[in-house]
């Protein structure tokens, strides 16, 4: 990892900047996968499938036998560990509910506003070298803890044409409505356009790499709403000398696994942390399984060492980390002051990986500084809130000179004639 020590100002851009991803290669990839899908429905889902997982299929729904197989072949440590984590994640969103919002403006005005549930959700769950089905769990919890009616999910198959016995199990426990053994870019494409199979969802939701990131965001410019940008998994650690290195590299170690276009960072005021840290990655790296993946993400990552207390918190609100680990004395006090980041972790003792698993939030979130403007997935992305109100006669005589004023002064006649209109009955 590149090592800056206290960098000028004008060099921050330079820093803050994330893996660039290409996107004039995959754009037409995608675009047609997204055609073929429309114009042929299940079966340029088959045939995509065969092309581009090496997997033959004759249908792309899971059966319940598949489910029941799967079920019995999920350790009983793993079922337990599932209902766990499922229990602190819907505790968490359960309390996120709102209650309806009803208020008198002004006289005889009365406004309402009210929380309803998607009907259609369609999730989407990554397969290749780890199988997340904790995302499962983040994505269908929140999902059914909100209401929705209908709750599909998408997958990709393995080489045995299956679906890996632990997203099935963590899907019948979450309340996924159907699945489906389809990935990548057609696995949106279908969400999006529906197929005779696959029924078209409202709104898409889950993380994937940079095809099913491309479809998610062209179709969100015209058929489906999407949960939000995503991109490449990273993590920014801030520590200081009440830091224990080990922990620090292994949250490190954590995000770089995922992919080689991973990022992660570690910010901090001390050079002898920033050593120690270096000398912890590298040994902790060496017993990695996936050393390989997680040495080429440290390729794209850094270690930013400065000075100032206040450099520090706004080069990561510049960051706007998707996790964001605060390692430092009074941690909360530097929290405080935290304005973008997808979820906070404080303290030694708050591993990123309990966000991913078993705390209770979501760690379906906001990568590539998307976090200054957008939220990570919570029981609100799962719903719509919808406004209603009710004038009597009387309320209507007290705003409608003002209603008439403001549209004459816009120029829009019809508007203001639809309250004059009623006044002139009273």
């Amino acid at each position: 990892m590149e090592v800056i020590v206290n960098p000028d100002p004008r060099q921050w851009d330079a820093l803050l900047r994330r893996p660039q991803i290409d996107r004039s290669v995959i754009g037409p990839r995608v675009d047609a996968i997204l055609e073929a899908v429309r114009e042929e429905g299940d079966a340029a889902l088959l045939r995509l499938t065969e092309q581009i997982d090496g997997v033959k299929l004759s249908s792309v729904e899971v059966m319940p036998d598949e489910i029941a197989e799967a079920a019995r072949l999920v350790p009983d440590g793993l079922k337990r560990a599932v209902a766990a984590a499922a229990r602190n994640i819907e505790t968490f969103h359960a309390a996120q509910r709102s209650e309806p919002v009803e208020v008198e403006t002004a006289p005889g005005v009365r406004c309402l506003q009210r929380a309803v549930p998607i009907r259609r959700v369609g999730l989407y769950v990554p397969g290749g070298t780890a199988p997340l089905f904790s995302t499962v769990l983040m994505l269908a919890v929140p999902a059914r803890v909100a209401g929705c009616p209908q709750i599909v999910l998408c997958t990709p198959p393995g080489k045995d044409g299956k679906i890996a016995p632990a997203i099935l199990y963590a899907a019948s426990v979450a309340g996924v409505t159907r699945i489906f053994k389809v990935g990548g870019a057609q696995a949106i494409a279908a969400m999006a356009y529906g197929t005779r199979s696959i029924p078209k969802a409202d709104k898409i939701f889950g993380p994937g790499n940079q095809y099913v990131t491309a479809a998610k965001q062209a179709v969100a410019s015209s058929t489906v709403a999407i949960d939000m940008p995503a991109g490449p998994s990273e993590v920014l650690v801030m520590a200081d000398s009440t830091a224990v290195p080990e922990f620090v590299a292994a949250d490190l170690l954590s995000q770089a696994e995922h992919g080689p276009d991973s990022q992660v960072v570690l910010l901090t005021p001390s050079r002898g942390i920033a050593e120690q840290v270096m000398r912890e990655v590298k040994r902790q790296t060496e017993a990695l399984p996936r050393a390989g993946i997680a040495l080429r993400a440290l390729d794209n990552s850094r270690i930013v060492v400065m000075d100032s207390p206040d450099d520090l918190i706004d080069f990561s609100n510049a960051y706007a980390p998707e996790h964001l680990i605060i390692s430092m004395k009074d941690p909360w006090t530097i929290a405080e002051r935290i304005t973008a980041a997808g979820s906070v972790f404080i303290g030694n003792y708050t591993p990123e990986s309990a966000g991913d698993y078993a705390s209770g939030t979501n760690h379906t979130l906001p990568t590539y500084g998307w976090a200054r403007s957008f939220s990570g997935v919570n029981l609100d992305s799962f719903t719509r809130k919808i406004t209603f109100q009710e004038i009597s006669p009387e309320g209507l005589r007290g705003i409608g000179p003002l209603i008439e004023t403001m549209a004459s002064a816009e120029g829009l006649d019809a508007h203001r004639n639809a309250v004059s209109v009623r006044l002139k009955t009273r």
